[in-house]
This record gives structure tokens, sequence and C-alpha cells, in this order.
């Protein structure tokens, strides 16, 4: 019996996997979450875990108190969430937790010897060298969840690393698509979280709506398969049936195709390199739509050149990427700032801190321009107000 960790299991991922843990039979040993207490407790008692962890003291009190009458250990913090990986037995970290906050539980699963099956591509924009680095010192293996590195990490498997011309990733195209700069603007909350295909929480589908997703998938590619940035392309493909595919040197392309369902992706990575009956439904050609493939707008969606950009010149400028997106979108969802603003924020923290980050190599480097990146997002909105 196999036997997971689920980081972040209240959100979207997080869920999904624990439905794939109930249909495959894998013995979940721990969870971690938010502030969601009430659902932890629930999958607490369904799974019967060793371990919780949630992200702040007060959450962690109230679950301790739900969960008194059993020997579930419960942890508190981000200190707290290590401290339980590094205490618990599993074979395999699901990492689905949001954001930046997903890197050192990354860290601790690898420095562990243990395979990360990673959801939080944050980890890798922020410090995948590292993360790469910690694996490979500790024989562990990392794992790719999202569904674009899924397929690349299946289409990979039909050649020789040298015989790679090309990492092509399909975007949805988000709520967006086709709209020009001048109808972006006019776009609202609601407008924003009507993503087309995929079902995930409010900070994704936003970045799917400004194509800042793809910017960071398009870093993570680069770092998990060790590729440069002009190996990685991205073609808008609406359907979400083609999730990503691979040009080798002979010109052929090999594309992995099935049903938009995240579940597919968790079983992938646990149970890699075995196949087992699938959990999600069979691909039926006949009531497919039409396959189309458009280019991207960078115009209108100037975050995912931005993030080409940033891997591109490297050190923490990925990091700084994200840390001011994490700030803008948030303060979007709160209707502090307009769509439009998204970008441009990102934009302003990226270029004005480039000449200092691009040298920064060690973690906590790395970390202080996460802070600095933050700081400059949210100095231009408190002045905005």
């Amino acid at each position: 019996m196999k036997k997971i960790i689920v980081l972040g299991a209240t959100g979207s991922v997080g869920t999904q996997a624990l439905d794939v843990a109930r249909k495959e039979g894998y013995a979940v040993t721990a969870l971690s979450a938010n502030r969601d207490v009430d659902s932890v407790e629930k999958y607490a008692r369904e799974f019967n875990v060793k371990a919780c962890a949630m992200a702040d003291e007060g959450s962690a009190n109230a679950l301790k108190c739900k969960l008194s009458d059993t020997d579930i250990k419960v942890y508190s913090g981000d200190k707290g969430i290590v401290e339980m990986i590094n205490d618990t037995d599993f074979d395999t970290a699901v990492n689905s937790t949001l954001g930046m906050a997903g890197l050192m539980p990354s860290l601790a699963v690898v420095s562990k010897g243990k395979r990360l099956a990673l959801a939080n591509k944050e980890s890798m924009v922020i410090a995948g060298e590292i993360l790469n680095r910690v694996a490979k010192e500790n024989r562990a293996e990392i794992l790719p969840v999202d569904s674009e590195h899924c397929a690349i990490h299946q289409c990979l498997k039909a050649g020789e690393k040298r015989e790679v011309s090309r990492l092509i990733l399909t975007a949805s195209g988000g709520p967006f698509f086709g709209k020009k700069t001048s109808e972006i603007k006019k776009m609202t909350l609601d407008d924003a979280l009507a993503h087309p295909t995929w079902k995930m929480g409010a900070k994704i589908t936003v970045d799917s709506a400004t194509l800042m997703n793809k910017g960071f998938e398009v870093i993570e590619a680069c770092r998990l398969f060790d590729v440069p940035h002009d190996k990685v392309d991205v073609v808008v493909h609406r359907q979400s049936i083609i999730h990503s595919m691979v040009e080798f040197c002979d010109n052929s392309v090999m594309a992995q195709l099935s049903v938009p369902d995240m579940r597919f992706c968790v079983q992938y990575a646990v149970n890699y390199p075995d196949r087992c009956e699938g959990v999600t439904e069979k691909l039926d050609f006949f009531n497919i739509p039409s396959l189309t493939f458009d280019k991207p707008d960078t115009e209108a969606f100037p975050l995912l050149a931005k993030a080409y950009h940033a891997v591109k010149v490297g050190g923490a400028l990925p990091c700084v990427l994200n840390a001011a997106n994490e700030i803008a979108v948030a303060a979007f969802l709160s209707k502090k700032i307009s769509f439009a603003d998204i970008s441009e924020l990102v934009i302003s923290a990226v270029d004005s801190l480039e000449n200092d980050a691009k040298n920064a190599e060690a973690l906590d480097e790395i970390l202080a321009f996460d802070s600095l990146g933050r700081e400059h997002v949210r100095n231009i909105i408190s002045r905005a107000k």
C-alpha cells in the first residue's frame, strides 16, 4: 500500500488527490491545509491520518479541540508543516499548497529523500535550481502534477534528451482569449473567474486569465526538464484535450491527450513508473470538438513574455515575478485594483529589481527578493489610495 501525505488538502488539487487516494486505496498518513478546520477534521477521520498541520496557530488550536478524542498530532504554522513532514512516514508527498508557502515543504520532502508529486509550481519558479540540487543530493524524485508538465514527462519517454527539439506547452487561453487590451481593461472579477475549461481556485484562475500561470509553467518546464527558455513554446489550445507536446530533432511530435482532470496527473505521479486502471473518464474521440491551435497574444497578455524574460535573466528574478504577482492578484481579488493593474504592478516590480536580483543564488538571498517584490507592489497600491 502506497503511503502519501497531501499538502494543501482542502484546495482543488488537494481534494482531487484525496479522491484518487480513495479510489486507489492509498494510505494517507498526514494532511496540511490553510484554515479550513472542518474539512481537515473530516478528512483526518476518514483516512485515519497520523498528523495534520494548519497554517496558523488559531486554526491549529481549533483542530486540536475537534480531534481531542483521537491520537492525531496537530502541527502549527510554516515551521510546523515542515516538522510534520520530517516526523511522518510516507512514500510520496503531493504538494498542492498555494504560492510561496509551498517552497519550504517541497524542500523538506526532497531533503528526506522522498518522492515529491509537485503541484506547487511556485517551488520551481522561486528556487527550482536549489530544489533540483537538494533532490539530487538526497536521491529524491520530483514528479510533476501540473497537467502540462505531467504530459511532457510522458512524452519525453519517446526519445533521448539530446533528441529533443522543443517542449510545447498548451494553454487554454483563459476567459479573455481573443480580447484586445482595450477590452481587457474593462473586465471584472467575475469575468476573470469564469475559466472556460478547468475548475480551479480563485488565485490560479486569475493567473490563467492574465497568462501568468502559463508564464510560471514556462519557468517550471525549464527547471524541471533542464532546457533553456528558447526551447519552450506556448500554444493556445482551447479544448484542453492535448495537455502538452514534445518535438524531437526529426520533427516528429509526441502529444499526450486525456480529458481535463487533475486526478489523472496525481495518479500518474504517485504510481510512476507503473500505470494503473484509470480514475478518470476515457477520451471519446467521436464526441470531442475539433482541436484548434493559436499563438498567444503577448501584447494583450504581457506577463507571459515577462516570465520568459525572468527565466532568461535568472537569479531571483523569477522569485520577484511570483512575489509581485501574489500581492497584485490578492489585491484584485479584494477589489482594490483593476484587472489591468495586475500586469502593470508585476512588470514594475520585475523591472525595478532586475539589476540587483539577477545575481542572487543562495536561498536566503532569493527569499530576501521575495520580500522586496511584495513590498514594491504594496507600496504602489498604498500610494494609489
